[in-house]
Protein backbone atom coordinates (compact mmCIF):
# COMPACT_ATOMS: atom_id res chain seq x y z
CA UNK A 1 0.00 0.00 0.00
CA UNK A 2 1.28 3.45 -0.92
CA UNK A 3 1.82 6.14 1.67
CA UNK A 4 -1.35 8.19 1.90
CA UNK A 5 -2.57 11.35 3.56
CA UNK A 6 -6.02 12.64 4.46
CA UNK A 7 -7.32 15.22 1.99
CA UNK A 8 -10.36 17.49 2.31
CA UNK A 9 -11.67 19.74 -0.46
CA UNK A 10 -14.17 22.21 0.97
CA UNK A 11 -16.18 24.95 -0.74
CA UNK A 12 -17.84 27.79 1.18
CA UNK A 13 -21.18 25.96 1.06
CA UNK A 14 -20.23 22.27 1.27
CA UNK A 15 -17.60 19.58 1.66
CA UNK A 16 -16.82 18.55 -1.91
CA UNK A 17 -14.57 15.55 -1.25
CA UNK A 18 -12.58 13.94 1.53
CA UNK A 19 -10.56 10.78 1.63
CA UNK A 20 -7.10 9.30 1.36
CA UNK A 21 -4.75 10.37 -1.42
CA UNK A 22 -1.18 9.73 -2.49
CA UNK A 23 -0.54 13.03 -4.33
CA UNK A 24 -2.13 16.49 -4.46
CA UNK A 25 -1.04 19.04 -7.08
CA UNK A 26 -2.34 22.60 -7.02
CA UNK A 27 -1.55 26.11 -8.25
CA UNK A 28 -0.66 28.68 -5.62
CA UNK A 29 0.01 32.36 -6.11
CA UNK A 30 3.71 31.48 -5.74
CA UNK A 31 3.65 28.62 -8.27
CA UNK A 32 2.79 24.93 -8.45
CA UNK A 33 2.88 22.75 -5.35
CA UNK A 34 2.97 18.98 -5.19
CA UNK A 35 2.20 17.30 -1.87
CA UNK A 36 2.83 13.70 -0.90
CA UNK A 37 2.48 11.90 2.43
CA UNK A 38 4.50 13.35 5.33
CA UNK A 39 5.07 16.67 3.53
CA UNK A 40 6.55 19.60 5.44
CA UNK A 41 3.84 21.91 6.84
CA UNK A 42 2.68 24.58 4.37
CA UNK A 43 0.07 27.32 4.34
CA UNK A 44 -0.43 29.07 1.03
CA UNK A 45 -2.95 30.96 -1.09
CA UNK A 46 -4.42 28.98 -3.98
CA UNK A 47 -4.58 30.63 -7.38
CA UNK A 48 -7.57 30.16 -9.63
CA UNK A 49 -6.99 26.99 -11.60
CA UNK A 50 -6.69 23.24 -11.32
CA UNK A 51 -6.38 20.91 -8.35
CA UNK A 52 -5.27 17.39 -9.26
CA UNK A 53 -5.58 14.52 -6.76
CA UNK A 54 -4.37 10.93 -7.05
CA UNK A 55 -6.29 8.69 -4.68
CA UNK A 56 -5.65 5.22 -3.33
CA UNK A 57 -5.74 2.36 -5.83
CA UNK A 58 -4.84 4.62 -8.78
CA UNK A 59 -7.98 6.76 -8.55
CA UNK A 60 -7.84 10.29 -9.91
CA UNK A 61 -9.96 13.44 -9.98
CA UNK A 62 -9.49 17.08 -10.87
CA UNK A 63 -11.25 20.23 -9.74
CA UNK A 64 -11.48 23.81 -10.94
CA UNK A 65 -11.37 26.55 -8.33
CA UNK A 66 -11.50 30.32 -8.25
CA UNK A 67 -8.83 30.42 -5.54
CA UNK A 68 -8.64 29.75 -1.83
CA UNK A 69 -6.14 28.32 0.62
CA UNK A 70 -4.13 25.13 1.04
CA UNK A 71 -2.99 23.91 4.43
CA UNK A 72 -0.64 20.96 4.87
CA UNK A 73 0.17 19.65 8.37
CA UNK A 74 0.26 16.36 10.26
CA UNK A 75 -0.23 14.31 7.09
CA UNK A 76 -3.44 16.18 6.22
CA UNK A 77 -4.14 18.47 3.27
CA UNK A 78 -7.01 20.93 3.48
CA UNK A 79 -8.07 22.80 0.36
CA UNK A 80 -10.48 25.62 1.23
CA UNK A 81 -12.16 27.43 -1.65
CA UNK A 82 -15.04 29.83 -2.04
CA UNK A 83 -16.21 28.04 -5.19
CA UNK A 84 -14.99 24.75 -6.61
CA UNK A 85 -16.30 22.11 -9.00
CA UNK A 86 -14.96 18.57 -9.26
CA UNK A 87 -14.75 16.15 -12.17
CA UNK A 88 -14.37 12.48 -11.30
CA UNK A 89 -13.68 11.80 -14.96
CA UNK A 90 -10.37 13.66 -14.51
CA UNK A 91 -11.55 16.27 -16.99
CA UNK A 92 -10.44 19.77 -16.00
CA UNK A 93 -12.32 21.38 -18.89
CA UNK A 94 -15.59 19.92 -17.58
CA UNK A 95 -14.85 21.02 -14.02
CA UNK A 96 -13.97 24.52 -15.28
CA UNK A 97 -17.21 24.68 -17.29
CA UNK A 98 -19.22 23.76 -14.18
CA UNK A 99 -17.38 26.37 -12.10
CA UNK A 100 -17.95 29.09 -14.71
CA UNK A 101 -21.66 28.20 -14.87
CA UNK A 102 -21.94 28.40 -11.07
CA UNK A 103 -20.20 31.80 -11.00
CA UNK A 104 -22.49 33.10 -13.77
CA UNK A 105 -25.57 31.79 -11.93
CA UNK A 106 -24.51 33.52 -8.69
CA UNK A 107 -23.99 36.75 -10.61
CA UNK A 108 -27.64 36.88 -11.70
Amino acid sequence: MANTMKVSLVAADREVWSGEATVVNASTVDGEIGVMANHTPVLSVLAAGQIDVRTENDGHWVAATDGGFISVANNEVRLLCERVEISYESNFDEAKRLLDAKIAEEGN
